[in-house]
């Protein structure tokens, strides 16, 4: 029997390449997990009520692209957000901004660019999934250095002439993940330029722009309208994961062009999985709601200012503009992930699991990542243990 080779050279998934490093004892008695990104805030108080009070929509097939009030409270949230005037008939609802960021490239990915194979560039270190959507379309994934040396993301106009000229589409996560870093609207500026000098599309995942410290990071649709760049050249993706603390919801969103737009919904209306009516209702208000959200940041805010007081004084330290993670330097992500959790039991992630080595270098080598969404007592714990093993 004959199986496809075009995911035959994927590494070990993370989290299977992380529980085969950790599975060995410890001698702590507690473990505090700072690996997964899976906020642990509490999320809207109202969200029990209103999926209770809709209930019988589980017996109705839900709408696909999204009901008519969840695509105008996302569009609202942009509105508050962006000042953007989005139309409901170009957003579309999400099950889990993954299936987005994936069903992008099977909607907008030509075949062929300029007569060749296409090229997909993602930032490395890189969310998993923008590599396999690649190469789930017979792209060429082009994995971009996101160092320090270029502020953690990726400087796509130094890829050279032959390669831009291949590019089809490009991924770009603001704030990144895992180094926080924020493209500011000149990085945004340059990049949608290049993208209308090549001629390719920017997925922009947005996910985690609503967790910053005091300036809201702009957002690349935004800066596209300012500019008057192509409808077309944009789409963003957006979360109620990170924003809401609702990850099991699955509840995003993808916002652009009409013929984007028009495109991933016929895909979707194939081969996609519409979010539950009750769900839908649940997301509608959420969406529609910024009060819990502030206060979700300020709990952030809190914890940034608790990670700078233990770690701040660590060389190569450097205090996350948003998100919710550190990005910390170690001589070896392993054997200082293996040591924290053989001797604290607190477990983080290297960072070589979340890139890809290109040219003999993983950019991710000398990092662990470490997610800030305990409970801010246990988290304070857990970067203590961090500080005083690998940096005392």
């Amino acid at each position: 029997m004959d199986f496809p080779e075009r995911f035959s050279n994927l590494p070990v998934a993370t989290w299977p390449r992380l529980r085969a490093l950790l599975d060995v004892p410890s001698q702590a008695s507690d473990v505090i997990n700072m690996t997964i990104g899976e906020p642990r805030h509490a999320f809207p108080a109202f969200v029990g009520d209103i999926l209770a009070d809709n209930l019988a929509g589980f017996n109705s097939y839900p709408s696909n692209e999204g009901q008519a009030d969840l695509l105008s409270a996302m569009g609202g949230f942009l509105k508050r957000r962006y000042g953007l005037d989005v139309p409901n008939d170009q957003i579309l609802a999400l099950n889990g901004t993954r299936e987005g960021l994936y069903n992008a490239a099977m909607a907008l990915c030509p075949e062929t660019k300029n007569g060749e194979q296409p090229v997909v560039l993602t930032p490395n270190p890189f969310y998993p999934v923008y590599g396999v959507a690649a190469l789930s379309v017979g792209a060429e994934p082009i994995y971009v250095p996101a160092t320090e040396a270029s502020g953690h993301l990726p400087d796509f106009e130094a890829l050279p002439p032959e390669t831009l000229a291949r590019t089809a589409c490009a991924y770009v996560c603001s704030p990144a993940n895992p180094q926080g870093a924020v493209a500011d609207e000149d990085y945004w500026r340059r990049t949608i330029t290049l993208a209308e000098t090549h001629d390719f599309k920017i997925f922009a995942d947005e996910c985690y722009s609503e967790i910053y410290r005091d300036t809201p990071p702009p957002g690349a649709l935004q800066v596209a309208t300012d500019m008057g760049a192509d409808p077309d050249r944009v789409v963003i993706f957006q979360s109620l994961s990170k924003r809401s603390n609702l990850p099991g919801l699955r509840c995003g969103f993808a916002a652009g062009g009409a013929k984007s737009i028009m495109r991933m919904r016929q895909l979707r209306a194939f081969a996609g999985a519409p979010l539950p009516g009750p769900l839908q209702a649940v997301a509608t208000k959420v969406w529609a709601d910024e009060g819990h959200v502030v206060e979700n940041r300020a709990l952030y805010n809190r914890k940034y200012q608790i990670a700078d007081d233990i770690l701040g004084h660590i060389n190569g330290y450097q205090s996350p503009q948003a998100g919710f993670f550190l990005w910390l330097p170690v001589d070896d992500g392993e054997a200082a992930a293996l040591k924290l959790w053989q001797e604290t039991g607190v477990r983080t992630l290297p960072g070589a699991y979340l890139s890809q080595e290109v040219n003999g270098e993983n950019p991710g080598a000398k990092y662990i990542r470490v997610a800030l969404v305990a409970p801010t007592q246990e988290m304070q714990r857990g970067l203590t243990l961090i500080r005083d093993c690998l940096y005392g």
